[in-house]
């Protein structure tokens, strides 16, 4: 089993979500976060004023797939989200040794 974690602009939650569904993805954690990359933040303007954004807010999505979907979801993930500015995001992929559903105590692919 594989966890897959995307750093993904807010906006594109949505078609993230949608894309993820249409390939049979049932469980999704989403999580608002901040942080930077190579652009180490920027410098907006208020009023007249400027200050230095340090930390962009992005979403966090995780979701947790066997192992012969994760290219699937992967592809999806970067087709859903791509705007080809910076700042797009990153996917990680992880192995997991167990998964267990905590209701009904199956363990491993069952319990995805």
């Amino acid at each position: 089993m594989k966890k897959i974690e995307a750093i993904i602009k807010p906006f594109k939650l949505d078609a993230v979500k949608d894309a993820l569904i249409g390939i049979g993805v049932f469980g999704l954690t989403v999580t608002e976060v901040r942080g930077y990359g190579r652009q180490r933040g920027h410098v907006e303007t208020y009023r007249g004023l400027e200050y230095e954004v340090q930390f962009n807010s992005k979403i966090k999505v995780e979701t947790v797939v066997p192992d012969g979907m994760s290219d699937q979801v992967v592809k999806a993930i970067t087709t859903a989200a791509r705007t080809g500015s910076i700042g797009d995001g990153k996917i990680f992929i992880s192995s997991l040794e167990e998964v267990i559903r905590i209701r009904t105590g199956e363990e491993g692919t069952d319990a995805i």
